[in-house]
């Protein structure tokens, strides 16, 4: 089996060998410059720490930060770095007051500020576990903007817990290939480090859409098994002509990567016949002259393709990526794309900033490495007061799902903008006051609307005035960069307070009106109050954080209404005073009469989604700040997690069902259901007859294939526990159908 067919195979995400410290060790005393006594030292109180600890893969927990140690040894970086991968857990994960004082002690300030910034915020509690991924993500960049060890460890750390991910729970799965894809893999893209970069976006696509991911993979595996010698065949004919001009060189192959292929695919919406770098070459050469020779014999051996040239030596992309691209056509008709790059731009387009980042003598980094910290300085500016995990992390997703454009400033300096982006979002990038001054743009030395489409090579000059109002919450639509964004709504908050309140009570009042015209003023302030309290604001920044754009109205619609339905439809309710029984409205509100609560009443209350109880299951009540209570299953994993917490133990009450419910909440639960069957072209249709002979209100379903096997998730509603074992009983006798399990057990 060849390389290349090994790769497509792609076999389950595990350590491809066991972490060694006396491997690592030897590694780094054949290349030299390391300090092993410290070395060796940080990974003997490493061991020390975590003895008796274990993985979840049933491992010694020192695995992990053995291998983590192994990845940055990979990235060529220095002895205190390597300590900080050994000791990066230490103060999270083990017990210990004044761990961090230790690490201080015995390896030094740098080691222990580079733990710290690697080290998770475990001992603040917060409101949600997006303020909590926020504030996390917030101190990581605060250190990461002192010292870029600490991102590189970072990603280190999430590389090998990515390979090992198998071994967490389905839901955790998903929610760390999630953060992974979105803040991790773009970071990576940023510093240039395309090895981890790939890797995690490969790793996260498996677990995100595994479907998805087969089917690109059999895809792929076709195409390369009917052209299999193609890539071969064109390495030799480069090769040939090469030696023929004398040039040093060397050279490799690749098939385009699979998640690659996916977002062409599925993002894009192209074919793979609309895919014309599939196959790609890659020439290694001594010299930046050497790769321009080479691009001409290629293009002399070889029909170019109009519009797939591009020049990243003259013009780097910001992560400092230099690179020759060329797309050509091969004999046999098939395109195919050559990179053509040098030994330091290949080992920057590998390593990234990880390649320029020397520590030696206490020197500071690199003005080029500086210089691209501050974007991440910008960053932490502008979104040092949101609180939305969406828009704290644009910046970082920018670069990497969206194409590049490269302009100049009328002095000749290359600016990168996201493709399809405007002479604001040039503005913005120059410098805040350009754009908040910005009255006109020009283009080629031609004057363009604010909302024309930037190319690629054109020359750009802003137009200012001292006179100028500043942006227009216009622009807000109008410009693609999440930099020019963050910038124009700091400028809404800071400065146009009175007005983002004004545009605030308007955004809510029409929300509002969408639920009901029959409020008061006074029940419209009583609803803001509650909602605004519910996020820990004041009613008047609530206001003028919508209005500047730091918070959507789309986000609070449930909040506005779950208000709304309290305050406001009681007293309608009362005021109609129908002279017949109305029939009982059965939604999912009515379900609060079902449970009884210890000490409590006329409390809402609300069935949790993680586990789903139902009449008949033993349950719990949680006091929520602001949403009522949440009912759960006494076995539920977050109840039992939430019991062990001292701080929380207060909030939990004795709830139980009600022991003649009326009929109206009858089929009113709802429950989750895993339908494991072998796979058949009518298997869905067979559970949806069965569903409906049972009078089974069914919510959902969603499939997953895995060769001949089918996994169905079935969401459906139900009135007790005793009806929705009837109901399993009754799928299990379905042909296909293996077994049938209950989510959320």
């Amino acid at each position: 089996m060849t390389d290349m067919e090994e790769k497509l195979q792609s076999p389950p995400p595990q350590p491809q060998s066991t972490p060694n410290i006396d491997a690592l060790l030897a590694r780094l005393s054949q290349t030299g410059g390391y300090d092993l006594e410290k070395v060796k030292k940080a990974y003997d109180v490493a061991e020390e720490y975590h003895r008796g600890q274990m993985r979840r893969s049933g491992e010694p927990y020192i695995i992990h930060p053995i291998a983590v140690a192994e990845i940055v040894a990979d990235l060529q970086l220095d002895t205190d770095s390597i300590c900080a991968a050994f000791l990066h857990d230490v103060v999270e994960d083990c017990p210990g007051d004044d761990n961090l004082a230790m690490i201080r002690r015995e390896f030094g300030r740098d080691v222990a500020e580079i733990v710290d910034g690697v080290t998770k915020l475990v001992h603040i509690p917060f409101e949600t576990k997006q303020e909590e991924s926020i504030e996390n993500l917030r101190k990581m960049f605060l250190a990461m903007s002192k010292d870029l060890r600490v991102i590189f460890i970072k990603l280190a750390d999430r590389l090998h817990n990515m390979r090992t991910l198998n071994y967490r729970s389905e839901e955790k799965q998903r929610s760390i290939a999630l953060e992974t894809m979105h803040v991790y893999a773009p970071l990576a893209h940023r510093l240039g480090i395309q090895k981890i970069k790939a890797e995690l976006e490969q790793l996260a696509l498996r677990y995100l859409d595994p479907v998805g991911y087969e089917e690109v993979r059999r895809d792929i595996e076709k195409r390369y098994g009917e052209n299999k010698d193609f890539l071969q065949n064109a390495q030799n004919k480069v090769a040939e002509r090469l030696d023929s001009y004398g040039i040093h060189y060397t050279i490799e192959g690749r098939v385009k990567s699979i998640y690659s292929m996916y977002r062409k695919i599925y993002n894009q919406s192209k074919s793979f016949d609309e895919i014309y770098d599939f196959y790609a070459i890659r020439v290694i050469v001594d010299t930046e002259l050497d790769c321009y020779a080479a691009l001409g014999v290629i293009h002399e051996q070889f029909n170019s393709m109009p519009g797939r040239f591009k020049d990243y030596i003259s013009t780097p992309k910001p992560n400092l990526y230099r690179s020759l691209h060329t797309t050509v056509i091969g004999r046999e008709g098939i395109p195919f794309e050559v990179q053509i790059r040098t030994w330091e731009m290949h080992r920057d387009a590998e390593y990234g900033l990880a390649a320029h980042w020397k520590y030696k003598s206490g020197e500071q980094a690199s003005e080029v490495v500086d210089r691209k910290l501050q974007w991440i300085r910008t960053l932490l500016e502008t979104e040092k007061d949101g609180d939305d995990l969406d828009e704290f992390v644009r910046p970082l997703k920018i670069d990497l799902f969206e194409d590049e454009t490269f302009v100049f400033t009328p002095k000749g300096d290359v600016v990168s903008l996201p493709n399809g982006a405007t002479p604001i979002d040039f503005a913005y990038a120059i410098h805040s006051a350009v754009g908040n001054k910005m009255v006109g743009a020009k283009v080629n030395g031609n004057i363009v609307p604010i909302d024309y489409k930037l190319q690629t090579g054109q020359i750009v000059e802003v137009l200012t005035s001292a006179a100028s109002k500043g942006p227009s919450r216009d622009w807000l639509k109008i410009v693609r960069s999440g930099e020019a964004r963050n910038k124009i709504r700091q400028y809404f908050k800071r400065e146009m307070r009175q007005e983002n309140i004004q545009v605030g009570k308007t955004e809510i009042d029409r929300e509002l009106r969408r639920f009901g015209r029959n409020y008061t003023e006074a029940q419209k302030e009583e609803i803001v109050h509650n909602v605004a309290a519910r996020m820990s604001l004041e009613v008047e920044d609530f206001y003028n954080n919508i209005g500047y754009g730091g918070l959507s109205v789309s986000k609070l619609t449930s909040k506005l209404r779950d208000e709304f339905t309290r305050v406001v439809k009681p007293n309608e309710a009362a005021a109609k005073q129908p002279e017949k029984a109305v029939r009982p409205d059965r939604k999912a509100e009515d379900r609060s009469q079902s449970v009884i609560l210890d000490g409590l009443e006329g409390c809402d209350v609300k069935f949790a989604k993680c586990c789903n109880p139902l009449p008949g299951d033993p349950i719990i009540g949680f006091i929520t700040k602001g949403f009522g209570v949440s009912i759960h299953k006494y076995d539920c994993p977050n109840a039992v997690a939430g019991l062990r917490k001292p701080e929380d133990k207060d909030r939990w009450i004795v709830a139980s069902w009600a022991q003649k419910p009326d009929r109206q909440y009858y089929g009113n639960f709802e429950a989750v259901l895993h339908i494991y069957a072998k796979y058949s072209p009518k298997i869905i249709a067979d559970v949806t007859v069965c569903l409906a002979d049972l009078k089974v209100a069914l919510n959902s379903v969603t499939t997953r294939e895995n060769g001949d096997s089918m996994l169905l998730i079935v969401g459906l509603k139900c009135s007790s526990i005793e009806h929705l074992k009837n109901i399993i009983g009754s799928l299990k006798k379905l042909p296909d159908v293996r077994d049938v399990t209950r989510a959320g057990r």
